[in-house]
């Protein structure tokens, strides 16, 4: 009982540890490498961990924070050119620097030196983990190692779907994995809200009992590790899963005293679209655990 109590408490204060050296070192060194080592996480683990935590991705919540002291400097310092705010901020050209914050602030930085507009921060960026809690239902199970056909995915995740569709059809034409009797699994390998489009990989797979037979299809074969796991149900389109996985890792995970086992999460899909309509949909995610 101690030791959950010890975990829990210890959770949030080492992301606070990392949101306060993210305060006193705007114009230092805030890779992941420095962050993930002040948070005492792997860096396999913290990009997901942070955005599940704050709310936004690591690199998004850095940038805001160096425009925020940019503003700052602006906004207090006639001698603060836009050009060493840019440079100060970690941007290679007042260009790159201008469009982004006025994506933020809605002002270009020489109209807002002029007029001050901290309402507009204050409106759009507020931290969501200081102001929401979701309350989850969570099972504790034992998966059995599973042998999957695999096709990977490689680019933009907004072009999965067409990897699904060529998987689909090696399923139909194989006959290794039916849809009707086998279980269909996807694995992510990075967090697409903050990989870069084209360097994300996810990995469809289909359930089989037999090697798969040579294709033309990229189709391989994979093994999803047995092991104690997590699983919280997501109702809906997969486009919002999100919405279900990052309260796992902000508001569960903290408290339950678990830790993370160095293995991607997976989804098990339980229907088919379109005989199921996506609103209806439900995915099991499964984290693993040590």
């Amino acid at each position: 009982m101690q030791a959950h109590t010890d975990a829990t408490a210890a959770y949030p204060k080492r992301f606070e540890a990392v949101l306060a050296y993210i305060d006193a070192n705007v114009e230092g060194d805030l890779s992941v490498d420095a962050l993930s080592r002040i948070a005492n996480f792997s860096k396999f683990h913290f990009h997901r961990q942070f955005a599940a935590y704050v709310g936004v991705p690591v690199a998004r919540y850095v940038q805001l924070m160096r425009l925020r002291r940019a503003a700052h400097r602006l906004a207090s310092q006639a001698s603060c050119a836009v050009l060493d705010a840019a440079l100060d901020a970690g941007f290679d050209s007042p260009e790159a620097f201008s469009r982004a914050f006025k994506r933020a602030f809605g002002l270009a930085p020489s109209a807002f030196r002029r007029h001050p507009a901290w309402h507009i921060w204050s409106a759009n960026f507020v931290v969501p983990y200081r102001s929401r809690k979701l309350i989850m239902q969570v099972q504790i199970v034992d998966f059995a190692e599973t042998r999957v056909a695999a096709l990977e995915h490689c680019g933009p995740l907004g072009l999965v779907n067409e990897s699904v569709r060529k998987f689909i059809d090696w399923r139909m034409k194989s006959g290794q994995s039916p849809m009707a009797s086998s279980r269909t699994f996807g694995v992510p390998h990075g967090n697409p809200d903050t990989v870069p489009a084209e360097a994300f990989r996810f990995d469809i797979c289909g359930e089989i009992d037999e090697p798969v037979a040579p294709n033309d299809y990229g189709v391989r074969e994979l093994v999803i590790p047995g092991g104690r796991c997590a699983v919280v149900r997501h109702t809906g389109s997969t486009d919002h899963i999100g919405e279900t996985i990052y309260p796992i890792y902000r508001d569960w995970l903290p408290s339950s005293g678990a830790e993370l086992r160095d293995h991607p999460l997976f989804f098990h899909y339980l229907s088919v679209y379109p005989e199921t309509p996506l609103d209806q949909w439900q995915t099991d995610i499964y984290l693993p655990l040590v």
